[in-house]
């Protein structure tokens, strides 16, 4: 990791000097496990190699002076008298604040620079890049330990009971507590956390539909609550306690939709465990198959995909290359994911970028990830 120039030439003329930190947090992709990690399940997301970083100088005081390079525009708020006033991505980095506060942290504030290139609203948890990034700077700043999966819990609180988004831990943990080189099989009750490598011959190739959702105020939420009325009437703590052989035979009269929602979750968790199984083997194929299944249940059973990312998904599981595709996020708009041969990934990103702009008129943006490291902190002094 290296100062972007970028940003520290932002820092230069805003605050004078060099930043004394950077810190860094990752995007993730999601590969298997969508709309589980709330329902206590299984998740098997990928740090990319796309973050967002703060550069950073700590102040004497309790002050958070921040300027956001994405947006060209400044904030700045007391530690001590947080309120919902200014810029909204501000929102993310003053939800981690709070949070801490509830921790019983005393908190020293920064001059700050924050940059990045995880794109916004694609399904790739900027704002879990923008929460871990976040976290790292205040930790620094009030010489706090950093241990990544309190960390974790943290930044996801900021998003839910601050930013009113009622995620569950995966992006969180995955930025925080990621293995370069590896996926990071996530059990969402225990937090307990297990790096899977990648099948050897096999790439992942994020496809940015440039179709973008809002999930504050989406159907996100809509879809928790059905899931939490599923668990209820199922008599369970979570649907991560229900087998589908359980959902087949049980008595309860579920509502339609309702019982769609916990079909999905309920097969998502056994195809997440299996994905696992197929990576450890090195078992591309089956794993592409996991992929496409999980794209059907998120289509039909849990309702949120788009006419964007059919279309895209569709070329891409057209491909000769490709494995197996899927929306990935929590849907609505944003990316897809694919499985691909790892030496056709460049020319697979063309093709099917291609196809898909032929096919709905719209420009995507193809990315090949690696697997990255989670939250880090450099010195720059």
């Amino acid at each position: 990791m290296s100062l972007p120039p970028e940003v520290g030439e932002a820092f230069a003329l805003r605050f004078g000097g060099r930043p004394a930190w950077l810190a860094r947090a990752p995007g993730r992709v999601n590969l298997v496990g969508e709309h589980t990690d709330y329902n206590e399940g299984f998740v098997l997301p990928m740090a990319i190699d796309r973050a967002a970083w703060i550069a950073f100088r700590p102040r004497p005081d309790g002050r958070v002076h921040l300027l956001s390079l994405e947006f060209d525009q400044a904030t700045e708020f007391d530690l001590e008298g947080l309120s919902k006033t200014g810029p909204a991505w501000a929102e993310y980095v003053k939800g981690v604040a709070w949070s801490l506060g509830e921790e019983g942290h005393s908190l020293r504030g920064f001059d700050g620079v924050l940059g990045g290139d995880v794109p916004m609203g694609a399904g790739l948890s900027s704002s879990a890049a923008v929460e871990l990034a976040a976290a790292r700077a205040l930790a620094a700043s009030s010489a706090l330990p950093w241990e990544p999966r309190p960390m974790a819990l943290v930044a996801q609180r900021a998003e839910n009971a601050w930013v009113g988004m009622k995620c569950g831990i995966m992006d969180q943990l995955a930025s925080a507590a990621a293995v370069a080189g590896s996926a990071l099989l996530i059990d969402c009750r225990s937090l307990a956390t297990t790096p899977v490598p990648l099948p050897p011959a096999a790439a992942v190739v994020v496809l940015d539909t440039s179709t973008r959702r809002a999930l504050v105020d989406s159907a996100y939420n809509e879809r928790r609550a059905q899931c939490e009325e599923a668990a209820r009437g199922l008599g369970v703590k979570a649907l991560r306690d229900v087998t589908a052989e359980q959902l087949a035979r049980s008595e309860v009269a579920l509502e339609a939709t309702v019982l769609r929602r916990a079909r999905h979750v309920v097969a998502e968790n056994a195809r997440t465990l299996a994905a696992a199984e197929a990576m450890r083997r090195g078992d591309a194929a089956t794993l592409g198959r996991l992929l496409n299944a999980s794209h059907q249940s998120l289509r039909e059973d849990f309702e949120v995909s788009s006419p964007a990312l059919e279309a895209m998904v569709a070329c891409a599981q057209s491909d000769a290359a490709a494995y197996g595709a899927r929306l990935t996020g929590a849907g609505f708009g944003g990316c897809a994911i694919a499985l691909v041969r790892g030496e056709e990934a460049e020319a697979f990103s063309a093709r099917v970028s291609a196809a898909f702009r032929e096919r709905t008129g719209l420009t995507p943006q193809a990315y090949v990830c690696r697997p990255a490291g989670g939250a880090s902190l450099e010195a720059l002094a």
